[in-house]
């Protein structure tokens, strides 16, 4: 669906996206993660058409952003971080004429503002569209803008920080909401929220200094987060000493800490290196018949993986600045 080549884009003398590559598959909810200054919004903006690239491609469902930005536009909506708007205009009033810029035939542009008008909440429970824009909160302004950038029913939605401005409800509904948006859309959602990513995105891009330092599903990534091998354990059968005590006789065990749980002592192990020690632990409480209710290996994070990678990258930055 989207296609991003060897994509560059210099300011001047400073290089903010470099040689960046990846594919975007049609109906994919994608979040586009990375550090401020790593070449988020710049990306976005010459997807969008609204920024040329210094080299390398873009192209939406076949078509090139540079040389048919018209027929890619016709196929985006986009939501900028700070949504553009005429604040002495009424939302109706507004959304009629984004409309009739959008070439929706005029006998059509009434249903499309009020199905895009409830979608984003703006009718319901109080008709917000007969308000001046001016006269709207920041989470209602966020809403104007997501409803604009869907008038046209377009293939792909790129949203920059959705949820900025939003309350916890709020942010919740719009998380449905872009959920929902992935039934009939390819979305593109750049936001510094990693959980909101996580529970909303079915893949991940993470860029850093403008370069690709990642890419895959949030379950994949969490998978390479580096670092010791901890396992979690639930055991009864024995004083938390004594569990503690057995278990740091097991081989490749580096540290155990306890914590009570009831009648239960609830133990996390971290391990010297990357080993898996539940079959040891297993073995373990089977022999001295412990009751074992709990037993898993805790995964990393996305935040630990987000840090772990853009920190990296820094360095590797640092090093090549150095030399």
């Amino acid at each position: 669906m989207i296609d991003v080549k060897h994509l560059t884009k210099w300011y001047g003398r400073v290089l903010a996206v470099d040689n960046i590559s990846f594919h975007v598959k049609k109906g994919a909810v994608v979040g586009f993660l990375g550090p401020n200054g790593a070449g988020k919004s710049t990306t976005l903006k010459i997807m969008t058409c609204y920024l040329p690239a210094s080299s390398g491609t873009i192209t939406v469902n076949g078509q090139d952003v540079l040389s048919d930005s018209l027929a890619v536009r016709r196929q985006i909506g986009y939501m900028p971080e700070s949504v553009p708007i005429y604040p002495e205009m009424r939302v109706r009033e507004y959304l009629l004429f984004r409309a009739a810029l959008r070439d929706i035939p005029a006998k059509k542009r009434k249903a499309a503002v009020d199905r895009v008008a409830e979608r984003c909440w703006l009718s319901q429970p109080e008709d917000m569209t007969r308000r001046r824009l001016s006269e709207l909160s920041r989470g209602y302004k966020q809403r104007v803008g997501l409803a604009e950038g869907m008038l046209h029913d377009p293939a792909v939605l790129v949203l920059d920080e959705p949820t900025i401005g939003l309350d916890p409800t709020q942010i919740r509904a719009m998380r449905e909401l872009i959920r929902e948006l992935g039934d009939d859309h390819t979305v593109i959602l750049s936001s510094h929220i990693l959980a909101e990513v996580e529970q909303t995105c079915n893949e991940i891009i993470i860029i850093a200094g403008g370069r690709l330092a990642a890419s895959g599903t949030p379950a994949e990534l969490r998978q390479r987060v580096v670092g010791p091998s901890e396992i979690i354990a639930e055991i009864k059968g024995a004083t938390s000493q004594e569990l503690t005590n057995a278990i740091e006789k097991i081989p490749g065990a580096a540290s155990v800490t306890h914590s009570p749980h009831g009648n239960w002592t609830r133990l996390e192990i971290k391990a010297k290196g990357s080993d898996d020690l539940r079959s040891n632990i297993y073995k373990l409480a089977a022999e001295k018949q412990w009751q074992l209710r709990e037993l898993r290996r805790a995964g990393g994070s996305l935040e630990d993986f987000f840090v772990q990678i853009t920190y990296e990258q820094s360095m590797r930055e640092d090093h090549n600045a150095a030399g």
